[in-house]
């Protein structure tokens, strides 16, 4: 017997949104979350709320395909474009239906709200996570949902037919839990948890990917993790409102050409290395305690700056114009799981949304359409689980449960080795070099982890021991995608190869085979 019909596992705004499309079909739903529920990137407090774009109408819509092909450099999927742009305004009105409030920009003509990379405005909408937590969570009780917080995923569990279901461990029993069912949706967000220094919630594991590549799901896009600017003073963890770029002075650089580039770097919140403005990011990436900011604020701030300084000053009880120090952070994955027009994952029974995947977005993404992204897919991966489910029997029958665990002592410090590795040689001090060392290390942190495992039956330190583990492979998928780009595009910068290089202007798959990893080109 089936747990549920559809077994959905992150609970941001691309799991919340594929669990009440399973239900909506009248599938029988189960909510697994890490932490919390509404939790992930979609609920990080490191920012005032997100932004959501759509086209403006009908007619936008193919000029809005266009200028994602051409900010992702030709990295993203046309079809996956195609169906991305058109369910957009869908899913924008469903969710206000929802009773979402969302908020609309009073002054939209100013340059503050053309998104991130783009060239227009578009359809702007301000998406606050209280007002989405609130109507959310009335629209899954009323679908019967069933919610597992603090449910982490372990592993997939599969029979003859495919994935048909999930080992999670309960962290507040501390128990190993198998749940059976028709098909598994992964919601789990994006690679920052492989990051020390990152702007997203600590459930954001980078684990899942790892997971999707041991069942024979691929990797799209890896390499292009979007680098953002982040506040180190006068609070840490915080992102920095790049608009604020164009009346900063970034002390130390005054007579370079840097403060003529401070302008045009006000235009987006990631790095691209596609840009001049590049520079700008790496003079702070080379300030080791963080590069200072000095302010010339004018009387009246535009409205993007005046809600994000509201919000600042009202968090913290200080001005965000004092006292700033910034580096470089590790921010939203562009790449990840590879999924076709219905988000399935190409292994039967396993479909994915929201950050985890990729194909949709390319080396470079318009802010706004990560949100866009999650409800878009999330709907999608939501009815195809649930048809997948409806049309398929399970027939697993109860597995052994891992029996080998590494100390709890070791995986803290491998977890915290692999993610001092990925800052130092994976933000922004990529090259060959560098790159090489990075998976050397990690290889050797994979291999110790194996040789110190030891008969467990221990449940938590099963846990730990399969995080760390699946946090080393999904981190050397990273890496392994970075040195198969010998080049510097969109989010994706080498130092030995600082330009585009027209022989590799070809998105990267990457499979996982005998534990080696496969790359290969996608050509459309």
């Amino acid at each position: 017997m089936r747990d549920c019909d559809v077994l959905v596992i992150g609970s941001g705004i691309a799991g919340t949104t594929a669990a009440l499309a399973a239900a909506k079909t009248g599938a029988r739903v189960i909510l697994a979350s890490t932490a919390s529920i509404f939790s992930g990137s979609s609920f990080f407090g490191g920012t005032w709320g997100l932004g959501l774009i759509s086209p403006q109408d009908i007619s936008d819509e193919a000029e809005l395909a266009q200028t994602i092909q051409a900010v992702g450099r030709g990295m993203a999927v046309p079809t996956l474009i195609t169906q991305f742009v058109k369910g957009i305004k869908p899913a924008i009105q469903q969710l206000e239906s929802r009773g979402v409030h969302l908020r609309h920009a009073k002054a939209a003509e100013q340059q503050e709200f053309i998104p991130c990379f783009d060239h227009k405005q578009r359809s702007w909408y301000g998406l606050g996570r209280s007002a989405y937590r609130k109507a959310i969570a009335d629209a899954l009780e009323m679908q019967q949902v069933v919610q597992l917080p603090y449910h982490e995923l372990i592993d997939l569990l599969e029979d003859d037919h495919g994935i048909c279901g999930a080992l999670l461990y309960d962290s507040t029993h501390s128990e190993l839990r198998q749940i059976k069912a028709g098909a598994v949706v992964l919601a789990t967000g994006g690679f920052g948890g492989l990051f020390g220094r990152t702007l997203t919630m600590p459930d954001v594991l980078g684990t899942a990917q790892a997971i999707a590549l041991k069942h024979g799901a691929a990797l799209i896009n890896a390499e292009f993790i979007q680098i953002m600017p982040g506040l180190l003073s006068p609070k840490k963890g915080i992102v920095f409102n790049e608009k604020s770029f164009r009346f900063a002075c970034l002390e130390g650089f005054e007579k370079q050409n840097l403060p003529d580039l401070m302008t045009a770097r006000a235009g987006h919140g990631p790095f691209s290395a596609s840009l001049p403005d590049h520079l700008v990011d790496l003079a702070i990436a080379g300030q080791a305690g963080g590069a200072k900011l000095s302010y010339t604020v004018p009387d009246v701030l535009p409205e993007f700056m005046q809600t994000y300084a509201d919000w600042f000053y009202n968090s913290f009880n200080c001005s965000p114009f004092e006292n700033v120090r910034i580096a470089p952070y590790a921010h939203a994955a562009n790449g990840g799981i590879y999924i076709d027009n219905s988000a399935s994952c190409d292994v039967p029974g396993l479909f994915a949304c929201g950050e985890a995947t990729g194909g949709m977005h390319g080396a470079d993404r318009i802010g706004g359409l990560s949100s866009a992204n999650c409800l878009v897919f999330g709907e999608i991966a939501g009815q195809a689980a649930a048809a997948y489910a409806q049309n398929h029997t399970t027939k697993m029958q109860n597995i052994a449960l891992p029996t080998k665990a590494t100390s709890i002592t070791d995986c803290q410090h491998a977890l915290k080795q692999i993610r001092s590795i990925m800052d130092t040689n994976c933000l922004l001090g990529r090259e060959s070099r560098t790159l090489t060392y990075a998976q050397q290390q990690l290889s050797h942190i994979q291999s110790q982890l194996s040789q110190h495992s030891t008969p467990c039956s221990d449940p938590r330190s099963i846990a730990f021991t399969t995080r760390a583990t699946h946090a080393c492979l999904s981190a050397r998928a990273l890496v392994a995608a970075m040195l198969a780009r010998p080049e510097s595009r969109g989010s994706h910068f080498r130092h030995d190869f600082p330009t585009a290089n027209s022989a590799c202007a070809q998105p990267h798959t990457l499979t996982l085979h005998n534990e080696e990893f496969d790359i290969a080109p996608v050509i459309f």
